[in-house]
């Protein structure tokens, strides 16, 4: 038994006060809300209430709503004050908890009648005088009182958590006790020996007057593996800036020259250096210049001095939220560069304006052209040539050649619809119709022929060239959906063909209505009736050239 009683006796442990302290605090907190919070919803309300008398014309009303904010007023004043935790530990003993508890009821019970008192008046003159709606926004007012008086009633039913060491449980219900307790019980407590963070080290501008926060600042960040840089006044800390890249900036509000709020203001005007996280730090906690600093942009605001452990927890968790937006950042210009590489590859394979209509949605994508040129182009002999070259040789020397008339057909605003073996198809007048698309085809096909005779002064091998253009009407369309193609249809394409197929090396071979768009500003050689086949005989022409500019 001895032993059990020395047990019993026996001090608490550092860790057991530790505990104790922390639902010491967390208790009065969750009491001081419990009083706090209806009544501020009676002051918001009666401040909403006189609002909205005045709107209404409910002049009389006006002078009990002021009376009923006044006393809402009060009870944020009396709770501050009575359950201020320095005021709480002054008390001791059980009797004088019993006073506190009885002037806690009485202090609070005179501004509650006063409030139930013009309350339940202005009900009943709001209602009398058809205002329902503001007549229950006055219920509601009321019923925060109600919840103050139980609040109240409740004082006389309560206990302690440790007997013989009053303090905020001395005026928590069980309740309270209860929902606090799980609360602390999910939030593991800060200890000394708390794992680090892993967070990476960034560059940090620290911006105060005062040197010995400067020196304190910039020794804790130090050593936690940051670089840290250092301003006396905002104007220095601006200048800091433009010399480096920063991850963080602390700033203090009140500075010689210009205030730390001016600073920031300029650096969220800044497209340079607005994505920049910045904490104000600064002895002026009042609730206008907190708002006014996260309206401009600030990150978080700390009041001095600062608590070292929230501090650190503040600036980690900021530097976390800067390095995930750097990842996203990031991952936006890579995803920005891949969809940049895939719509360069698709405008490689399709036009750009059926980039656009399949982009949108549009399927499928097939138009009816009634005036369009086609040109066909073909490496005469290509095939004999083949088998004198290497694979590499044949291969280069192909592209440099498909290359050229790539450029060529670009240039001339014509859209290169098919390589087909050493074959060239290209279209003037789609899939955006334009009236000089003959004209176009022409310069085209006699721009290929000089590049080819360019070609032969390169290699062993004498290249020729085989073209041939028609004009009419064709029907272009994507097909496929696995290497999928943009491409022509109709007699206008398989005459062209034809065209070139049964013209001549060398020679530009275009049908009679090729000839009839180009004949006033190119020179032909008719080549009279040719049997095409499956066309049977048609008059041809062969493209000599431009014609010389009529002199006045």
């Amino acid at each position: 038994m001895s032993g059990s009683s020395e047990t019993e006796s026996s001090p608490p442990t550092a860790e057991e006060r530790g505990r104790l302290q922390r639902m010491e605090r967390a208790l009065l907190a969750h009491v001081r809300q419990e009083f706090s919070a209806p009544a501020a919803v009676v002051v918001d309300y009666a401040r909403m209430l006189y609002a909205d008398a005045a709107r209404f014309g409910l002049d009389a009303m006006q002078a009990d709503l002021a009376r009923i904010r006044d006393a809402g007023e009060t009870l944020h004043g009396i709770i501050a004050g009575l359950l201020d935790p320095v005021q709480l530990a002054r008390r001791g003993g059980a009797a004088d908890l019993e006073a506190f508890r009885g002037k806690l009821r009485h202090d609070l019970r005179t501004p509650i009648n006063a409030i139930k008192g013009y309350g339940e008046m202005l009900i009943e003159d709001a209602r009398a005088e058809g205002h329902e709606g503001f007549a229950k926004d006055l219920e509601k007012l009321l019923d925060s009182a109600a919840q103050m008086l139980g609040r109240i009633d409740a004082l006389a039913k309560v206990s302690g958590i440790e007997p013989g060491g009053p303090g905020a449980a001395e005026i928590a219900t069980m309740s309270d006790q209860a929902a606090v307790a799980a609360a602390l019980a999910a939030i593991r407590p800060v200890t000394d020996d708390e794992p680090e963070r892993e967070i990476r080290p960034s560059h940090i501008l620290v911006v105060d007057d005062n040197a010995a926060n400067r020196d304190l600042l910039s020794r804790r960040l130090t050593r936690e593996g940051h670089t840290v840089s250092l301003a006396d006044d905002g104007e220095k800390g601006l200048a800091l800036l433009g010399t480096a890249a920063f991850d963080l900036i602390l700033l203090d509000l009140m500075m010689p020259g210009i205030s730390g709020y001016e600073v920031l203001r300029r650096l969220k005007d800044s497209a340079r250096w607005r994505h920049i996280p910045v904490i104000m730090i600064s002895a002026l906690d009042e609730v206008d210049s907190i708002v006014r600093c996260i309206e401009m942009g600030a990150e978080d605001y700390l009041p001095k001095p600062f608590n070292p452990v929230l501090l650190r927890a503040r600036i980690n968790a900021t530097l976390e939220k800067k390095q995930l937006r750097d990842r996203e950042q990031a991952m936006l210009r890579d995803l920005q560069a891949e969809k940049e590489k895939s719509e360069k590859l698709l405008l490689n394979i399709l036009p750009r304006p059926v980039v656009a209509r399949l982009k949108a949605g549009e399927e499928p994508i097939a138009d009816r052209f009634e005036d369009v040129t086609i040109l066909f182009a073909d490496l005469v002999g290509f095939t004999s040539l083949s088998t004198r070259l290497s694979a590499r040789q044949l291969v280069d020397l192909l592209n440099r050649v498909v290359s050229t008339f790539d450029q060529l057909s670009l240039s001339l605003g014509l859209e290169k619809i098919k390589t087909i073996g050493d074959a060239y198809m290209v279209a003037g007048g789609l899939p955006e119709p334009r009236p000089d698309h003959a004209k176009a085809c022409a310069e085209l096909a006699l721009a290929m022929m000089d590049a080819v005779r360019d070609f032969s002064h390169g290699v062993d091998e004498r290249l020729q060239l085989r073209i041939g253009l028609h004009t009419g009407s064709v029907v272009a369309g994507v097909i496929g959906t696995h290497k999928f193609v943009y491409d022509a249809w109709g007699d206008t394409v398989n005459t062209a063909s034809r065209m070139e197929s049964q013209g001549a090396a060398n020679e530009i071979h275009v049908s009679a209505a090729t000839y009839r768009s180009l004949r006033n500003d190119y020179v032909f050689s008719p080549r009279g009736a040719t049997d095409v086949r499956g066309k049977g005989a048609m008059e041809t022409y062969f493209l000599r050239g431009r014609r010389a500019p009529k002199t006045a």
